[in-house]
């Protein structure tokens, strides 16, 4: 019988994740860590307290260059993009003709005529098809295959990263630097996925294992795998692209509706602009909301969310488990009329009704940076 990862991808930290005792799964297409025998629990409560380091190289990394790559981007995305600064980041998602979405992703300004793109692994070589489709004549589009990228976070990630890059505490959330981490040549974005303050620091791909052991040798500094990185953003609210949002789901009901600024409103021009405007001035039907189980019992994706009185409204498309909230919490879509917090409702686990309640996101406060 041949090996399982033998068909999967693997990123320039798979040696290291094996040699640390990670425990590898496939995840889009390539063999990932999704625990360490520190355990799932640990290692998300070590990001909540000091600094966990994830292995993001699946993600894919792509650069725009052209004489206006922002207006040219704009023609796929209902974000300002035209509106951003030299040096700084913007989260957006790539929109269908119809409204869904298609991915979400990071933008960065790197200069004028240069954007650089991080979007998700199970959709890069679909994400990278269209942009060639629609911006190749006018773009010059690189995939950045030959980089790897990692994340650092947590509330000691700054002190982490001060010791080995100059500046880095300093930084603005969301904002990104050319610069170099512990001499290496480095993309280092003040961003992640946790809620938490952190870094993404794009490497190329054979500097990534000297970064990764420089880093886990640092007090406070613990390698983190998959299971906790989808805790950690579950419990910030944050959307997993397949889970929570997808091509039948649109910005608005999804309550991404603060990535489309006051001109892109105004003069639409991006990919379900109908759909998608329509929505922002009338209201969605439905909306994603938050739910937490009154008990211990937690609520997978699927699981069937009512009424009181047994009636489906729709279903979980994230729930488990929060470790620092120390109970259950999900995420899912209901009718607009039950997306109130305090609104009670059922969730069908195992078959037997669970009591539940619909609360404001995100689960656990923020803790971005907000400058000094």
């Amino acid at each position: 019988m041949s090996h399982p990862d033998t068909t999967l991808l693997s990123t320039p930290l798979d040696a290291l994740h094996r040699e640390l005792g990670g425990k590898m799964v496939p995840f889009a297409g390539y063999a990932m860590p999704v625990q360490y025998p520190r355990g799932i629990l640990g290692e998300h409560l070590d990001t909540r307290a000091g600094a966990g380091l994830f292995d993001v190289s699946h993600m894919g990394q792509v650069t725009v260059e052209a004489d206006d790559p922002a207006a040219l981007l704009e023609s796929l995305v209902p974000g300002d993009i035209r509106g951003l600064a030299a040096g700084r980041t913007r989260y957006s998602v790539f929109t269908s003709d119809d409204g869904g979405i298609l991915d979400d992703l990071m933008i960065s300004k790197l200069s004028a005529t240069r954007l650089y793109l991080v979007v998700n692994a199970a959709c890069k070589d679909a994400d990278f098809a269209h942009l060639q489709h629609r911006l190749g004549g006018q773009a010059d589009l690189r995939r950045l295959d030959d980089r790897a990228l990692l994340a650092l976070q947590g509330p000691k990630a700054a002190a982490v990263m001060a010791g080995l890059c100059d500046g880095a505490d300093a930084q603005p959330f969301m904002s990104i630097r050319d610069t170099h981490v512990a001499g290496i040549p480095a993309l280092v974005t003040r961003s992640g996925y946790t809620g938490e303050d952190g870094y993404e620091i794009s490497v190329p791909a054979d500097k990534a294992e000297k970064l990764a052991r420089l880093l886990l040798d640092l007090p406070g500094v613990s390698p983190v795998g998959l299971g906790a990185r989808d805790s950690l953003r579950l419990e910030a609210g944050l959307c997993l692209y397949g889970s929570d949002i997808d091509t039948a789901t649109s910005p608005v009901e999804a309550g991404l509706s603060w990535i489309i600024g006051p001109r892109r409103r105004a003069e639409g021009g991006f990919p379900g602009a109908g759909r998608i405007l329509r929505e922002l001035a009338e209201g969605p039907a439905r909306r994603r909301v938050g739910i937490r189980p009154d008990g211990r019992a937690p609520a997978r994706a699927h699981t069937e969310i009512t009424d009181l009185d047994g009636t489906r409204l729709g279903e979980v498309t994230s729930g488990g488990f929060g470790p620092s909230l120390d109970g259950p919490l999900a995420m899912g879509y209901v009718p607009a009329a039950f997306a109130e917090p305090g609104t009670r409702l059922r969730l069908v686990v195992r078959g037997k009704p669970l009591d539940a309640s619909v609360v404001a996101m995100p689960f656990v406060a923020h803790r971005y940076f907000k400058g000094v």
